[in-house]
Protein backbone atom coordinates (compact mmCIF):
# COMPACT_ATOMS: atom_id res chain seq x y z
CA UNK A 1 0.00 0.00 0.00
CA UNK A 2 1.78 3.20 -1.18
CA UNK A 3 1.74 6.43 0.84
CA UNK A 4 -1.53 8.37 0.68
CA UNK A 5 -1.49 10.38 -2.51
CA UNK A 6 -2.68 13.94 -2.13
CA UNK A 7 -4.01 15.69 -5.22
CA UNK A 8 -3.76 19.47 -5.51
CA UNK A 9 -5.95 21.36 -7.96
CA UNK A 10 -4.52 24.29 -9.90
CA UNK A 11 -7.62 26.51 -10.00
CA UNK A 12 -8.44 30.05 -11.05
CA UNK A 13 -10.24 32.44 -13.31
CA UNK A 14 -9.69 31.77 -16.98
CA UNK A 15 -6.62 33.36 -18.62
CA UNK A 16 -4.65 34.19 -15.47
CA UNK A 17 -1.65 31.92 -16.17
CA UNK A 18 -2.89 28.64 -14.71
CA UNK A 19 -1.69 26.53 -17.61
CA UNK A 20 1.64 28.39 -17.59
CA UNK A 21 1.98 27.64 -13.87
CA UNK A 22 1.09 23.99 -14.46
CA UNK A 23 3.54 23.72 -17.37
CA UNK A 24 6.31 25.33 -15.31
CA UNK A 25 5.61 23.07 -12.34
CA UNK A 26 5.40 19.83 -14.29
CA UNK A 27 7.17 20.56 -17.61
CA UNK A 28 4.13 18.96 -19.21
CA UNK A 29 3.13 20.00 -22.71
CA UNK A 30 -0.08 22.03 -22.37
CA UNK A 31 -1.58 24.68 -24.63
CA UNK A 32 -0.91 28.21 -23.41
CA UNK A 33 -2.48 31.36 -24.83
CA UNK A 34 -3.56 34.88 -23.94
CA UNK A 35 -7.29 34.23 -24.36
CA UNK A 36 -10.09 32.69 -22.30
CA UNK A 37 -10.64 28.92 -22.18
CA UNK A 38 -7.37 27.72 -23.64
CA UNK A 39 -7.59 24.64 -21.39
CA UNK A 40 -10.56 22.58 -22.57
CA UNK A 41 -9.76 19.40 -20.66
CA UNK A 42 -8.08 19.03 -17.27
CA UNK A 43 -4.39 18.17 -17.37
CA UNK A 44 -2.91 15.91 -14.70
CA UNK A 45 0.84 16.02 -14.19
CA UNK A 46 3.68 15.47 -11.76
CA UNK A 47 5.24 18.35 -9.87
CA UNK A 48 7.81 18.14 -7.08
CA UNK A 49 8.20 19.17 -3.47
CA UNK A 50 11.73 20.43 -2.82
CA UNK A 51 13.39 19.46 0.49
CA UNK A 52 16.95 19.12 1.76
CA UNK A 53 17.87 15.48 1.15
CA UNK A 54 18.69 13.28 4.13
CA UNK A 55 21.91 12.17 2.46
CA UNK A 56 23.37 15.63 3.14
CA UNK A 57 22.75 15.42 6.91
CA UNK A 58 24.07 11.86 6.95
CA UNK A 59 27.31 12.90 5.23
CA UNK A 60 26.75 10.60 2.27
CA UNK A 61 28.15 11.54 -1.14
CA UNK A 62 24.88 10.89 -2.97
CA UNK A 63 21.52 9.14 -3.00
CA UNK A 64 19.74 7.02 -5.61
CA UNK A 65 16.12 8.20 -5.99
CA UNK A 66 13.78 5.59 -7.43
CA UNK A 67 11.26 8.35 -8.12
CA UNK A 68 11.86 12.07 -8.46
CA UNK A 69 15.44 13.30 -8.44
CA UNK A 70 18.15 14.92 -6.31
CA UNK A 71 20.47 17.76 -7.33
CA UNK A 72 22.98 19.65 -5.20
CA UNK A 73 21.55 18.07 -2.08
CA UNK A 74 17.96 19.07 -2.89
CA UNK A 75 15.53 16.17 -3.09
CA UNK A 76 12.56 16.62 -5.41
CA UNK A 77 9.70 14.38 -4.27
CA UNK A 78 6.96 13.79 -6.89
CA UNK A 79 3.42 15.04 -6.24
CA UNK A 80 0.30 15.10 -8.39
CA UNK A 81 -1.24 18.33 -9.74
CA UNK A 82 -4.36 18.79 -11.86
CA UNK A 83 -4.79 21.89 -14.04
CA UNK A 84 -8.49 22.71 -14.00
CA UNK A 85 -9.85 24.81 -16.90
CA UNK A 86 -10.65 28.38 -15.95
CA UNK A 87 -13.75 29.60 -14.17
CA UNK A 88 -15.83 32.72 -14.76
CA UNK A 89 -18.68 34.17 -12.66
CA UNK A 90 -21.73 31.93 -12.96
CA UNK A 91 -19.76 28.77 -13.74
CA UNK A 92 -21.79 26.83 -11.14
CA UNK A 93 -24.87 27.65 -13.24
CA UNK A 94 -23.20 26.36 -16.40
CA UNK A 95 -21.84 29.69 -17.64
CA UNK A 96 -18.62 29.42 -19.62
CA UNK A 97 -17.49 25.81 -19.39
CA UNK A 98 -19.49 25.38 -16.20
CA UNK A 99 -19.89 22.52 -13.79
CA UNK A 100 -17.91 19.99 -15.79
CA UNK A 101 -14.75 21.78 -14.67
CA UNK A 102 -15.85 22.33 -11.10
CA UNK A 103 -16.39 18.58 -10.99
CA UNK A 104 -12.75 18.03 -11.95
CA UNK A 105 -11.54 19.43 -8.63
CA UNK A 106 -13.87 17.31 -6.50
CA UNK A 107 -10.98 14.94 -5.70
CA UNK A 108 -8.53 17.72 -4.86
CA UNK A 109 -7.28 17.68 -1.27
CA UNK A 110 -6.09 21.28 -1.52
CA UNK A 111 -6.18 24.13 -4.01
CA UNK A 112 -3.53 26.34 -5.54
CA UNK A 113 -5.62 29.38 -6.46
CA UNK A 114 -3.91 31.22 -9.31
CA UNK A 115 -4.78 34.93 -9.37
CA UNK A 116 -3.73 37.68 -11.78
CA UNK A 117 -1.99 39.97 -9.28
CA UNK A 118 -1.41 42.54 -12.02
CA UNK A 119 -5.17 42.97 -12.51
CA UNK A 120 -4.72 42.51 -16.26
CA UNK A 121 -7.74 40.26 -16.98
CA UNK A 122 -11.41 41.06 -16.40
CA UNK A 123 -14.00 38.82 -14.73
CA UNK A 124 -14.53 36.85 -17.96
CA UNK A 125 -10.80 36.36 -18.54
CA UNK A 126 -10.39 38.95 -21.28
CA UNK A 127 -7.13 40.95 -21.34
CA UNK A 128 -7.44 44.50 -19.95
CA UNK A 129 -4.82 47.13 -19.07
CA UNK A 130 -2.79 46.16 -15.96
CA UNK A 131 -4.29 47.54 -12.76
CA UNK A 132 -7.84 47.55 -14.18
CA UNK A 133 -9.27 44.50 -12.37
CA UNK A 134 -9.18 43.84 -8.62
CA UNK A 135 -7.35 40.58 -7.67
CA UNK A 136 -8.94 40.63 -4.20
CA UNK A 137 -12.39 40.53 -5.77
CA UNK A 138 -11.08 37.78 -8.06
CA UNK A 139 -10.42 35.61 -5.00
CA UNK A 140 -13.84 36.39 -3.52
CA UNK A 141 -15.71 35.48 -6.70
CA UNK A 142 -13.83 32.18 -6.90
CA UNK A 143 -14.83 31.51 -3.28
CA UNK A 144 -18.45 32.19 -4.20
CA UNK A 145 -18.33 29.87 -7.20
CA UNK A 146 -16.88 27.06 -5.10
CA UNK A 147 -19.45 27.69 -2.35
CA UNK A 148 -22.38 27.56 -4.77
CA UNK A 149 -21.02 24.43 -6.42
CA UNK A 150 -20.62 22.59 -3.10
CA UNK A 151 -24.06 23.80 -2.01
CA UNK A 152 -25.62 22.41 -5.22
CA UNK A 153 -24.16 19.00 -4.39
CA UNK A 154 -25.19 19.04 -0.72
CA UNK A 155 -28.81 20.09 -1.36
CA UNK A 156 -29.57 17.25 -3.79
CA UNK A 157 -32.25 15.03 -2.15
CA UNK A 158 -31.38 16.71 1.15
CA UNK A 159 -34.72 16.10 2.85
CA UNK A 160 -34.63 12.39 1.98
CA UNK A 161 -31.04 12.12 3.26
CA UNK A 162 -31.82 14.02 6.49
CA UNK A 163 -34.86 11.83 7.26
CA UNK A 164 -32.85 8.66 6.68
CA UNK A 165 -30.11 9.77 9.09
CA UNK A 166 -32.74 10.68 11.70
CA UNK A 167 -34.50 7.32 11.26
CA UNK A 168 -31.39 5.13 11.39
CA UNK A 169 -29.68 7.10 14.13
CA UNK A 170 -26.44 7.19 12.14
CA UNK A 171 -23.77 9.52 13.48
CA UNK A 172 -24.29 12.88 11.76
CA UNK A 173 -20.58 13.50 11.10
CA UNK A 174 -20.14 10.03 9.62
CA UNK A 175 -23.24 10.41 7.46
CA UNK A 176 -22.16 13.80 6.09
CA UNK A 177 -18.61 12.58 5.48
CA UNK A 178 -19.97 9.61 3.54
CA UNK A 179 -22.29 11.85 1.53
CA UNK A 180 -19.44 14.17 0.61
CA UNK A 181 -16.68 11.58 0.19
CA UNK A 182 -16.66 12.27 -3.56
CA UNK A 183 -15.31 15.74 -2.75
CA UNK A 184 -12.36 14.29 -0.79
CA UNK A 185 -14.14 15.46 2.36
CA UNK A 186 -13.17 13.64 5.55
CA UNK A 187 -14.58 13.58 9.07
CA UNK A 188 -12.33 16.40 10.26
CA UNK A 189 -13.57 18.60 7.41
CA UNK A 190 -17.20 17.95 8.36
CA UNK A 191 -16.50 18.70 12.03
CA UNK A 192 -14.86 22.02 11.14
CA UNK A 193 -17.69 22.94 8.78
CA UNK A 194 -20.38 22.17 11.37
CA UNK A 195 -18.57 24.31 13.90
CA UNK A 196 -18.12 27.16 11.41
CA UNK A 197 -21.83 27.10 10.48
CA UNK A 198 -23.00 26.78 14.11
CA UNK A 199 -24.76 23.50 13.35
CA UNK A 200 -23.03 21.10 15.73
CA UNK A 201 -26.18 20.39 17.77
CA UNK A 202 -28.86 21.09 15.17
CA UNK A 203 -30.80 18.16 13.68
CA UNK A 204 -30.32 17.69 9.95
CA UNK A 205 -34.10 17.72 9.41
CA UNK A 206 -34.18 21.24 10.86
CA UNK A 207 -31.52 22.74 8.61
CA UNK A 208 -32.68 25.72 6.57
CA UNK A 209 -31.44 26.67 3.12
CA UNK A 210 -29.21 29.26 4.78
CA UNK A 211 -27.81 26.54 7.06
CA UNK A 212 -26.98 24.43 4.01
CA UNK A 213 -25.19 27.37 2.39
CA UNK A 214 -23.22 28.13 5.54
CA UNK A 215 -22.24 24.46 5.81
CA UNK A 216 -21.13 24.48 2.15
CA UNK A 217 -18.94 27.49 2.86
CA UNK A 218 -17.55 25.66 5.88
CA UNK A 219 -16.64 22.67 3.71
CA UNK A 220 -14.85 24.95 1.25
CA UNK A 221 -13.01 26.66 4.09
CA UNK A 222 -11.93 23.28 5.46
CA UNK A 223 -10.13 22.47 2.20
CA UNK A 224 -6.74 24.24 2.27
CA UNK A 225 -6.18 27.03 -0.25
CA UNK A 226 -2.91 28.74 -1.12
CA UNK A 227 -3.22 31.85 -3.31
CA UNK A 228 -0.59 32.23 -6.03
CA UNK A 229 -0.31 35.94 -6.88
CA UNK A 230 0.81 35.45 -10.47
CA UNK A 231 2.31 37.94 -12.95
CA UNK A 232 4.42 39.79 -10.37
CA UNK A 233 6.84 40.66 -13.18
CA UNK A 234 4.27 43.33 -14.16
CA UNK A 235 4.83 46.52 -12.09
CA UNK A 236 1.15 46.97 -11.14
CA UNK A 237 1.29 43.69 -9.21
CA UNK A 238 3.46 45.00 -6.36
CA UNK A 239 0.82 47.10 -4.60
CA UNK A 240 -1.82 44.45 -5.25
CA UNK A 241 0.28 41.79 -3.54
CA UNK A 242 0.61 44.02 -0.46
CA UNK A 243 -3.15 44.57 -0.39
CA UNK A 244 -3.89 40.87 -0.89
CA UNK A 245 -1.71 40.08 2.10
CA UNK A 246 -3.62 42.64 4.18
CA UNK A 247 -7.14 41.73 3.11
CA UNK A 248 -7.11 37.98 2.43
CA UNK A 249 -6.87 35.24 5.03
CA UNK A 250 -4.99 32.81 2.80
CA UNK A 251 -1.24 32.35 2.41
CA UNK A 252 -0.15 34.54 -0.52
CA UNK A 253 2.78 33.44 -2.72
CA UNK A 254 4.03 36.07 -5.23
CA UNK A 255 4.89 34.32 -8.48
CA UNK A 256 5.77 34.63 -12.13
CA UNK A 257 4.86 31.35 -13.73
CA UNK A 258 6.09 32.60 -17.10
CA UNK A 259 9.54 33.40 -15.67
CA UNK A 260 9.75 29.92 -14.14
CA UNK A 261 8.75 28.29 -17.41
CA UNK A 262 11.38 30.29 -19.31
CA UNK A 263 14.09 29.35 -16.78
CA UNK A 264 13.20 25.67 -16.76
CA UNK A 265 13.16 25.46 -20.53
CA UNK A 266 16.48 27.31 -20.75
CA UNK A 267 17.96 24.94 -18.18
CA UNK A 268 16.63 21.91 -20.06
CA UNK A 269 18.22 23.23 -23.27
CA UNK A 270 21.56 23.61 -21.49
CA UNK A 271 21.70 27.42 -21.74
CA UNK A 272 21.66 28.03 -17.99
CA UNK A 273 22.11 26.24 -14.70
CA UNK A 274 18.95 26.63 -12.65
CA UNK A 275 17.42 24.53 -9.90
CA UNK A 276 13.67 25.06 -9.41
CA UNK A 277 13.17 27.28 -6.39
CA UNK A 278 16.56 28.98 -6.58
CA UNK A 279 16.94 32.74 -6.28
CA UNK A 280 19.27 33.03 -9.29
CA UNK A 281 20.64 31.18 -12.31
CA UNK A 282 23.99 30.87 -14.08
CA UNK A 283 24.49 31.30 -17.81
CA UNK A 284 26.62 28.37 -18.98
CA UNK A 285 27.68 29.61 -22.41
CA UNK A 286 27.14 33.24 -23.33
CA UNK A 287 27.85 32.57 -27.01
CA UNK A 288 24.85 30.24 -27.39
CA UNK A 289 22.34 32.94 -26.46
CA UNK A 290 20.99 35.63 -28.74
CA UNK A 291 20.89 39.25 -27.57
CA UNK A 292 17.11 38.94 -27.16
CA UNK A 293 17.47 35.81 -25.00
CA UNK A 294 20.07 37.50 -22.81
CA UNK A 295 17.82 40.50 -22.33
CA UNK A 296 14.90 38.23 -21.45
CA UNK A 297 16.92 36.36 -18.85
CA UNK A 298 18.26 39.58 -17.37
CA UNK A 299 14.72 40.93 -17.15
CA UNK A 300 13.71 37.88 -15.14
CA UNK A 301 16.74 38.25 -12.87
CA UNK A 302 16.07 41.94 -12.13
CA UNK A 303 12.27 42.02 -12.06
CA UNK A 304 11.46 38.63 -10.54
CA UNK A 305 14.37 36.90 -8.81
CA UNK A 306 16.05 39.92 -7.21
CA UNK A 307 12.78 41.64 -6.41
CA UNK A 308 10.79 38.68 -5.08
CA UNK A 309 13.49 36.14 -4.17
CA UNK A 310 12.26 33.44 -6.55
CA UNK A 311 9.69 32.85 -9.27
CA UNK A 312 7.34 31.53 -6.58
CA UNK A 313 6.30 28.36 -8.42
CA UNK A 314 8.36 25.95 -6.32
CA UNK A 315 7.53 27.89 -3.17
CA UNK A 316 3.79 27.56 -3.88
CA UNK A 317 4.04 23.79 -4.32
CA UNK A 318 6.06 23.44 -1.12
CA UNK A 319 3.64 25.62 0.82
CA UNK A 320 0.53 23.73 -0.22
CA UNK A 321 1.95 20.27 0.48
CA UNK A 322 4.24 20.87 3.46
CA UNK A 323 2.25 23.59 5.23
CA UNK A 324 -1.37 23.61 4.06
CA UNK A 325 -1.61 19.80 3.90
CA UNK A 326 0.90 19.46 6.76
CA UNK A 327 3.02 16.69 5.25
CA UNK A 328 6.55 15.50 5.98
CA UNK A 329 9.16 13.54 4.02
CA UNK A 330 10.49 10.24 5.40
CA UNK A 331 12.88 7.65 3.95
CA UNK A 332 12.19 3.92 4.49
CA UNK A 333 15.31 1.71 4.17
CA UNK A 334 16.23 -1.94 4.68
CA UNK A 335 19.77 -1.39 6.00
CA UNK A 336 19.86 1.11 8.88
CA UNK A 337 23.66 1.34 8.75
CA UNK A 338 24.16 1.85 5.03
CA UNK A 339 20.80 3.60 4.48
CA UNK A 340 20.04 1.36 1.53
CA UNK A 341 17.28 -0.87 0.18
CA UNK A 342 17.70 -4.54 -0.70
CA UNK A 343 19.40 -3.63 -3.98
CA UNK A 344 22.01 -1.43 -2.35
CA UNK A 345 20.47 1.86 -3.48
CA UNK A 346 21.05 4.74 -1.05
CA UNK A 347 17.82 6.36 0.20
CA UNK A 348 15.88 5.29 -2.90
CA UNK A 349 12.45 6.13 -1.51
CA UNK A 350 11.22 9.46 -0.15
CA UNK A 351 7.64 9.21 1.10
CA UNK A 352 5.51 12.32 1.52
CA UNK A 353 3.18 11.45 4.41
CA UNK A 354 0.75 13.37 6.65
CA UNK A 355 2.26 14.71 9.87
CA UNK A 356 1.22 12.31 12.62
CA UNK A 357 1.99 9.16 10.58
CA UNK A 358 3.36 6.41 12.84
CA UNK A 359 6.04 3.79 12.31
CA UNK A 360 3.39 1.10 11.84
CA UNK A 361 1.53 3.30 9.35
CA UNK A 362 4.76 3.54 7.38
CA UNK A 363 5.17 -0.22 7.51
CA UNK A 364 1.76 -0.66 5.88
CA UNK A 365 2.72 1.88 3.22
CA UNK A 366 5.87 -0.05 2.35
CA UNK A 367 4.05 -3.38 2.23
CA UNK A 368 0.84 -4.67 3.80
CA UNK A 369 2.62 -7.73 5.21
CA UNK A 370 5.15 -5.51 6.98
CA UNK A 371 2.31 -3.67 8.65
CA UNK A 372 0.60 -6.87 9.74
CA UNK A 373 3.77 -8.46 11.15
CA UNK A 374 5.37 -5.25 12.47
CA UNK A 375 7.65 -5.76 15.50
CA UNK A 376 9.47 -2.44 15.81
CA UNK A 377 11.35 0.14 13.77
CA UNK A 378 14.83 1.60 13.88
CA UNK A 379 15.52 5.29 13.53
CA UNK A 380 18.54 4.99 11.22
CA UNK A 381 19.86 8.43 12.17
CA UNK A 382 20.01 7.70 15.91
CA UNK A 383 20.18 3.87 15.66
CA UNK A 384 17.49 3.79 18.35
CA UNK A 385 14.64 1.30 18.36
CA UNK A 386 11.16 2.86 18.23
CA UNK A 387 7.72 1.33 18.70
CA UNK A 388 4.67 1.18 16.49
CA UNK A 389 3.27 4.44 17.88
CA UNK A 390 6.40 6.46 17.15
CA UNK A 391 5.33 9.56 15.22
CA UNK A 392 7.54 10.12 12.21
CA UNK A 393 9.44 13.39 12.01
CA UNK A 394 10.38 15.28 8.87
CA UNK A 395 13.56 13.78 7.37
CA UNK A 396 13.43 10.54 9.38
CA UNK A 397 15.20 7.50 7.91
CA UNK A 398 13.37 4.41 9.14
CA UNK A 399 13.99 0.66 8.99
CA UNK A 400 10.95 -1.55 9.62
CA UNK A 401 11.54 -4.83 11.45
CA UNK A 402 8.80 -7.42 11.08
CA UNK A 403 8.25 -11.03 12.00
CA UNK A 404 8.95 -13.67 9.40
CA UNK A 405 5.89 -14.41 7.30
CA UNK A 406 4.24 -17.77 8.05
CA UNK A 407 4.45 -20.31 5.28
Amino acid sequence: MPPPERLVGVVGKTNVGKSTFFAAATMASVEIGNRPFVTLEPNVGVGYVRVRCAHVELGLPRCNPAKGYCVDGWRFVPVKLVDVPGLIPGAHEGRGLGNQFLDKIRQADAILLIVDAAGATDADGNPVPPGTYDPVEEVHFLERELDEWIYSIIKRDWEKFARKVATTGENVVDALARRLSGLSVRREHVEKALEYAGLVDKKLTSWSQEDLKMFATGIRRAKPIVVVANKVDIPEAEDNVKRMRRELKYPIVPASALAELVLRRAARAGYIRYIPGDSDFEILDDSRLSLQQKRGLEYIRENVLKKWGSTGVQQAINKVFLEALNMVVVYPVEDANKYTDGRGRVLPDAYLVPRGTTARDLAYMVHTDLGKTFLYAINAKTKMRVGEDYVLQDGDVIKIVAAAAKK
